[in-house]
């Protein structure tokens, strides 16, 4: 069974999205597009939180999230236990997302990159294993703040 992955964002992000959606499909990921559906202004946080739920309750491992700075995604997102949102904005950051920091969900800036960099963050991210090791004790102080 192929891997879920849910892809979600806001008007200035939804032509990216797709874009990246048709990737996602070509690679063999079941993509599940929760929005937004047309380049008519929209809420950001209203497609962070249906992804970042979905990796809180054990649904799916990881999500892609487009917004113009790809900020207001990461802060709706990260508001999630056990959602690890990153702003990425070259392939080395989003290599470096993941095996550091176990990022679920990729968050571009789509008004920063261009498509091909967001292709390239996109299969940079989903191909880069979490390194564990020291970086596993990091990760828990992420979700244990006292």
């Amino acid at each position: 069974m192929p891997e879920r992955i849910p892809i979600g964002a806001d008007h200035a992000g939804f032509e990216m999205k797709a874009m990246l959606a048709e990737d996602l499909r070509k690679l063999g990921y079941d993509v599940e597009d929760v929005g937004s559906h047309s380049s008519q202004p929209s809420d950001y946080a209203d497609y962070a939180h249906v992804v970042a739920r979905e990796i809180e309750e054990g649904e799916v491992n990881r999500g892609v999230l487009l917004c113009g700075s790809g900020l207001g995604m990461s802060y709706a997102a990260n508001r999630h236990p056990g959602v690890r949102a990153a702003v990425v904005w070259s392939p080395e950051i989003a290599r470096l997302s993941r095996q550091h920091n176990d990022a679920n969900v990729l968050v571009l800036p789509s008004r920063c990159i261009d498509d091909a960099t967001a292709r390239e963050i996109l299969h940079t991210w989903l191909n880069t294993p979490f390194e564990g090791g020291r970086h596993v004790k990091r990760i828990a102080k992420i979700e244990n703040a006292e």
